[in-house]
C-alpha cells in the first residue's frame, strides 16, 4: 500500500466519522466534549493505519497480505448482505423518530411507565358471596375447588369446612367480579366435583375473622339476655329463630326435648333454660353438626350466666339488661328517662295498665282490655325481644316500647299513658327501636294499629323511611323499609 492509498484510506475514514456525526446531530444536540473525543479517536486511528501501512509495504509478503485482507473483507460482506436478507428488519418510521425521541425523553423525566389501563370490569366494585358446597374428604378436594375459582378471577376471603365423615362441606366467602353471574360460579363449583351447592350474596359484615366472630356473639349474649336470639341468626346467617313455650303441666313422654337438643336437617331444637324449647329453622341449606355444637354453646352461655345471677340474687331465672340510661328534655321542659326494660319491671307495668284508658288499651292489644296484662309475661321476656322504658324522675313508668321478633320478621309497638300523650314520647321510643332494628341487621319492622291510631301512623311517618300500608279487616298494618331485600335469583340453592 503506497502513502497516497493510505491517505485515501483516511479520508474515507474521516468521511464515515462525519456522516456518524451528523446523524448523531440530527438526534439532538452534542456537548463539545464529544467533538474532542472523536477528534482524539480520528488521529489515533490515521496513526494506526499509517502505520500498518507501511510496514506492509515495505514487508517481504506485502502484495500476499493485501490480497489476502481483501478476499477476507470481501467474505465478510458477502456473508453480512446472505444474513441480511434471511433476516430482514421492518423499515424505520420516517415520520417517528422525532416522536419518539420526544417520548423517551418525556419518559425518562417523568420516571418509571405507567401500568396499563384497567378494563372497564376491573374498575366496577367486586361483589361478597357465600358459597356453600359438599365435596368428597380427599386429597385435592379443596385445591381443585380454589383453582377453578381462581381461573375466574375469584379471590377466596373466608373457608370455613364442616367435616361429615366421607365427605366435607366447604363454606366460602368469595369476592368475585361484578361481571361474573351466580350461576357460572355455581357451574364451576360443580365442576370441580362439588354437589348440593348452595350461594347467596353476603355483604361487608361476613369480612370477619370467624374465631373473633363467635366471641363477639358470646360477649354480646353475656351482657344482654335478649342478645341470644340476635347471636344465633347472625351465627347462622338466614334463619327463623322462635321460644317456643313450655306447655302448662309439661309435654307428653317422648314429645320432651332432650337436654342435648335435636337437629333434623333444616331444623334444630335446643332447650332454653328459661323453659321452652328454641326453635331454629331454614329453608337451606341444611344445618351441619358443627354449626349444632356452636349453637348449643351459646344457649349453654346464656343458662349458666342466668344460674349465676339467679343463685346471686337468691331467687329465680333473672334477665341480664344493660344499665345503660338516657335523659330525654321534652318540648315543655319536663324530664323523663329511657332505659331498657325487663321482667323486674312486670309490676310498674301493670300499674301503667291500671292507670291507662280503656281506648288506649284496647289500640294496643286489639282484644279485649282485661287480658292486657297477660301479654306481659311475654313482652317483657328477653326471648322475644327488647323493650325500651320511658318513667319520670320520681320512678313512675309511662311508656314501653317493645321490639319483637316475628321469626324472620320484625314488630314494633308503643303504650304510652294517657296524660302523657302527644308529648313526643311515643315518636322517641320508636325512633330508638328501630336503630336497635337496623343494628340487628333486620331487613324491617312492621307495626300493627288501627286506622284511628293517628299517633302510631304519626310516629311511623316520622322515621322519615319507605312505608307499605296494608289494610285488613279494619286493621293497619305499617310496613318501613330498612335494607334492600336480597333478589331471588342471587340467593337459593342451584
Amino acid at each position: 500500500m503506497t502513502a497516497s492509498s493510505a491517505h485515501r484510506a483516511d479520508r474515507r475514514t474521516a468521511r464515515r466519522t462525519a456522516r456518524r456525526a451528523s446523524r448523531r446531530g440530527a438526534r439532538g444536540p452534542h456537548h463539545w466534549r464529544h467533538d474532542l473525543v472523536e477528534l482524539a479517536a480520528l488521529f489515533t486511528a490515521v496513526t494506526v493505519a499509517d502505520s500498518i501501512a507501511k510496514t506492509v509495504a515495505h514487508g517481504p509478503d506485502g502484495p500476499t497480505l493485501l490480497v489476502l485482507s481483501a478476499a477476507a473483507l470481501l467474505a465478510t460482506v458477502g456473508i453480512h448482505t446472505w444474513w441480511a436478507r434471511r433476516h430482514p428488519h421492518p423499515p424505520p418510521d420516517p415520520g417517528g423518530s422525532t416522536a419518539d425521541t420526544g417520548r423517551t425523553a418525556a419518559a425518562d423525566s417523568a420516571g418509571p411507565p405507567a401500568p396499563p389501563a384497567p378494563a372497564p370490569s376491573d374498575r366496577e366494585p367486586p361483589v361478597l358471596w357465600r358459597l356453600r358446597t359438599t365435596v368428597r374428604e380427599k386429597p385435592g378436594s379443596l385445591a381443585a375447588l380454589c383453582t377453578v375459582l381462581a381461573e375466574l378471577r375469584v379471590d377466596v376471603v373466608g373457608l370455613q369446612t364442616h367435616p361429615l365423615g366421607e365427605v366435607t362441606v366447604d363454606e366460602f366467602l368469595l369476592r368475585a367480579p361484578r361481571a361474573l353471574e351466580a350461576a357460572e360460579l355455581t357451574r364451576a363449583a360443580t365442576a370441580a366435583g362439588g354437589r348440593d351447592t348452595w350461594l347467596e350474596r353476603a355483604d361487608a359484615h361476613d369480612l370477619v375473622d370467624t374465631p373473633a366472630h363467635v366471641l363477639g356473639l358470646a360477649t354480646r349474649t353475656a351482657l344482654d339476655s335478649a342478645e341470644l336470639p340476635l347471636a344465633l341468626r347472625q351465627l347462622l346467617g338466614r334463619c327463623t329463630i322462635r321460644s317456643v313455650p313450655a306447655r302448662p303441666g309439661g309435654r307428653p313422654p317422648g314429645e320432651e326435648t332432650p337436654e342435648d337438643g335435636v337437629l333434623e336437617e333444616t331444623v334444630m331444637r335446643m332447650r332454653d333454660p328459661r323453659g321452652g324449647t328454641i326453635v331454629v329453622e331454614r329453608p337451606c341449606p341444611p344445618f351441619t353438626p358443627t354449626e349444632f355444637a356452636r349453637a348449643r354453646a351459646l344457649v349453654e352461655l346464656d343458662a349458666r350466666l342466668d344460674g349465676t345471677l339467679a343463685a346471686a340474687a337468691g331467687e329465680g331465672a333473672v334477665g341480664r339488661v344493660p344499665r345503660r340510661r338516657e335523659t330525654l328534655t321534652l318540648p315543655e321542659g319536663n324530664e323523663i328517662t329511657v332505659r331498657r326494660a325487663g321482667t323486674r319491671d312486670l309490676e310498674a307495668a301493670r300499674a301503667m295498665h291500671r292507670r291507662c284508658s280503656e281506648r288506649t288499651l284496647s289500640s294496643r292489644y286489639h282484644g279485649p282490655v282485661k287480658d292486657a296484662d297477660r301479654y306481659l309475661d311475654h313482652l317483657l321476656s328477653p326471648r322475644f325481644g327488647r323493650t325500651l322504658a320511658a318513667e319520670t324522675a320520681s320512678g313512675k313508668l309511662v311508656a314501653l316500647g317493645h321490639l319483637m321478633w316475628d321469626g324472620d320478621e320484625t314488630e314494633v309497638a308503643l303504650l304510652v299513658e294517657d296524660v302523657w300523650q302527644r308529648r313526643g314520647i311515643g315518636a322517641e321510643l320508636l325512633r330508638r327501636l328501630v336503630a336497635m332494628a337496623a343494628e340487628a341487621r333486620c331487613e324491617s319492622v312492621y307495626a300493627v294499629t288501627q286506622s284511628h291510631n293517628t299517633g302510631m301512623v304519626a310516629a311511623m311517618r316520622g322515621l322519615g323511611l319507605p312505608l307499605d300500608y296494608q289494610v285488613e279487616e279494619g286493621t293497619l298494618v305499617i310496613t318501613a323499609r330498612l335494607a334492600p331485600v336480597p333478589a331471588a335469583a342471587e340467593t337459593g340453592r342451584h
